[in-house]
């Protein structure tokens, strides 16, 4: 754990305990602060309490005595309307933070006080987010770094191991998170990409495009700006960051650069002034399939060349990278006659624009889709149909889907995931095919049936892997 020491002697208050709120809590007592923390869940309060943290209900507090309100990512800020203790804390004059604003204070506290100096590589985008971070990490660490890993991706910040000389860390930070952090100064910063998504939390497309571009234009002095420009959004917010004089490194998969990184088949090409060096090869990497995957492996690649790796060991780590679980994961394999059919675990898709990886990466899909519904449906995969044999819709957004789905791709609502496991199998065994792919790959949230992507992911491993016949698999490299 990091303990913050930046607020030592003064009064804290923490809203949302959940694993970062409560981490937060824990930090800010170990460096000397007076904690007072709520959550609206009794289970939560009893947790804080049982660590040792005061907990108070907020709307009593005297807000006056109070120097910082760290705030749950996932608490409203200002959209649909600010959260209760949003407007206590404001009415007060209090200032509002979360979890990766104490990380920042503390590492520019120990670079000052201690002269320790920590990289930061700060990674955000509507998709590819968990992938690049994972994949920029184990660069780093088999490279023999010493890189810890967390934010968003599901360790809290302030989990990880305390600042010390030769350690560097890699955030994957979240447009919420990023509202909470005004003193995030990242050695490296990675923008991916930009699509319509969290508009509900944001107010509008553009307020939720701003967010993520804040993160590679706030990089520190002589940092660098790693930016994925295939989309409007990133495009723009490389242009105008380099004419504020930051040093901005773009990244596509869509065609060549002058200056850059960029994807030419299974290859990474770096590009200087107009030439074109081999940067890393991709063929063969089962964890890093699918376009998508290029401009997460070429965002990774750009990102450790400025922290100063080697391309020879950025390769050789390349090849060794497992992958995500729930992220186009293969968990089974069933022989059928002439062929087999595979099993993908693609539960982190909750977007559209994230399931478009997914099908693009595959032929022969018998897709498994459905779950809470985000704003625009899934209208924007159709280019993906010919791909897809059959359709098996779940969740709240089944009638939703089917009707995007009549008269273009056969479909079937077999509304909860073990009757989509079962009914996917049955027409994949009668199809013939040399490779059926059964695809979980949602496009939609998990939360009206499944508290997180995660656990709906382990159902759909548990479901397949007790159908008979089906072996565990790892992925291929």
């Amino acid at each position: 754990m990091i303990p913050i020491t930046t607020f030592a002697g003064q009064t804290v208050a923490v809203f949302g305990l959940g694993g970062s709120g409560l981490f937060a809590a824990r930090a800010l007592n170990e460096g000397g602060a007076n904690v007072i923390a709520f959550d609206d869940a009794p289970l939560r309060l009893e947790q804080a309490k049982a660590a040792g943290i005061a907990t108070q209900n907020l709307s009593e507090l005297d807000w006056s005595q109070v120097e910082a309100l760290v705030l749950a990512p996932g608490v409203p800020l200002t959209h649909p309307m600010p959260h209760w203790t949003v407007q206590l804390a404001s009415q007060a004059g209090v200032e509002i933070i979360g979890d990766i604003e104490l990380f920042c204070r503390e590492r520019a506290k120990a670079h000052e006080t201690l002269g320790i100096d920590c990289p930061l590589v700060a990674i955000t985008g509507t998709n590819g987010k968990s992938t690049t971070t994972a994949l920029t990490t184990h660069l780093i660490n088999s490279a023999g770094g010493d890189a810890q890993m967390g934010g968003n991706i599901g360790v809290p910040v302030l989990a990880l191991e305390p600042f010390a000389p030769g350690r560097s860390y890699v955030l994957e930070v979240s447009s919420y998170q990023i509202d909470l952090a005004p003193s995030l100064r990242a050695t490296v910063g990675i923008l991916l990409n930009v699509s319509e998504d969290h508009i509900d939390r944001h107010g509008s497309l553009e307020n939720y495009a701003a967010l993520k571009a804040l993160l590679v234009a706030q990089i520190e002095k002589g940092g660098t700006a790693v930016i994925g420009i295939d989309d409007l959004h990133t495009r723009a917010a490389a242009d105008r960051i380099e004419r504020a004089g930051r040093n901005v490194v773009r990244v596509s998969v869509t065609g060549p650069l002058r200056d850059g990184y960029y994807a030419e088949g299974n290859r990474i090409v770096r590009a200087v002034g107009g030439k074109a060096y081999p940067a890393a090869q991709l063929a063969g990497i089962g964890s890093l399939r699918g376009v998508h995957n290029a401009q997460n492996a070429a965002c990774a690649v750009a990102a450790c060349v400025a922290l100063g790796l080697q391309l020879p060991d950025i390769q050789k780590a390349l090849v060794s990278f497992p992958g995500l679980a729930h992220r186009m994961q293969p968990i089974g394999r069933k022989p059928i006659a002439g062929g087999a059919i595979l099993y993908v675990n693609d539960s982190k898709a909750t977007n559209a624009d994230s399931a478009a990886k997914a099908l693009a990466s595959y032929q022969d899909i018998f897709w498994i889709a459905g779950g809470k519904p985000k704003t625009g449906g899934i209208e924007s995969l159709a280019e993906f149909w010919p791909r897809i044999r059959k359709a098996y819709l779940i969740g709240e957004a089944a009638k939703e889907f089917a009707g995007t789905l009549d008269g273009k791709v056969p479909y079937e609502i077999v509304e909860v995931l073990s009757a989509a496991a079962d009914t996917a199998t049955r027409d994949a065994e009668a199809s013939g095919l040399k490779e059926a792919i059964v695809l979980l790959s949602p496009a939609c949230a998990s939360f009206d049936q499944y508290p997180n992507f995660e656990v709906r992911g382990k159902a759909f491993t548990d479901l397949v892997l007790a159908l008979p016949g089906v072996a565990s698999v790892t992925r291929t490299v």
